[in-house]
């Protein structure tokens, strides 16, 4: 398994009360080697939420069932969701929920998912009034939902910054990701993705907007380095094409 720099993979990483990462291995994405993560809640009945699962193995498992039985697992959006299939049959009796356009990417993929529900503007039930959710609209490609976790003060966002350390990539890769603007510490939304919000710009702003409006502590990403401080001034500075 190719190192990420985030060593050691596929193990809980505590972030804060009840919340933790998983660090998982690289996945090729147009080609390049992007580093995966997970995050997990422990929600107020001792239940986990799963957010972007990344592989499973059975160490971790046993991990997780020290905190809780997995009750949610999460594709936040059209990219993230190689690895539900996999925490599905290892949690049979866990809710699954997807972005808009999940399932119909995974199928021209040759992938067939099932999920309990499709993700929205208002939070689900299981987690309505510990984890607020925030459907990103805007684009005819990308679909995302971003979601806060009230008592630790934490945003969780997923490919609408990728903030990837110059130390953990090829050095003949690092003048790409620059000019894709999505290089530490200048990480942002990719450039081609902004693109597909040319005619969308003003309800991601709106989005934006809400996400500064909860004070974030914290923002956990994806892919790269998250941010565990000054996440109002992060979102701002990796946000600020848009919102000026």
């Amino acid at each position: 398994m190719r190192a990420t720099g985030y060593e050691p993979l596929n193990t809980l990483k505590p972030v804060a009360r009840d919340i933790w990462l998983i660090d998982g291995p690289a996945t090729r994405f147009y080609g390049l080697p992007f580093p995966t993560r997970a995050t997990v809640i422990r929600l107020a009945g001792g239940g986990l939420w799963v957010h972007s699962p990344t592989m499973l193995t059975e160490s971790l498992r046993a991990e997780l069932g020290e905190l809780g039985p997995v009750r949610h697992l999460v594709a936040p959006n059209w990219i993230h969701y190689i690895h539900v299939a996999a925490w599905q049959t290892a949690y049979p009796y866990a809710c699954s929920w997807c972005a808009p356009r999940v399932v119909e990417r995974a199928s021209e993929h040759g992938i067939s998912l099932r999920f309990d529900g499709e993700l929205g503007r208002d939070a689900q039930a299981g987690w309505a009034g510990e984890i607020d959710q925030i459907l990103v609209e805007g684009s005819p490609v990308h679909r995302e939902v971003v979601f806060f976790h009230r008592m630790t003060r934490t945003l969780i966002l997923t490919d609408l910054i990728e903030n990837f350390e110059p130390r953990n990539v090829p050095l003949l890769l690092r003048p790409l990701l620059r000019l894709g603007g999505v290089l530490d510490p200048h990480g942002s939304t990719p450039r081609d993705m902004r693109a597909t919000f040319r005619h969308g710009r003003n309800r991601l702003r709106e989005a934006v907007g809400t996400m500064i409006a909860r004070e974030p502590e914290r923002v956990i990403l994806a892919h790269g380095r998250w941010y565990d401080r000054d996440a109002v001034s992060e979102l701002r500075r990796a946000f600020r094409w848009v919102l000026d």
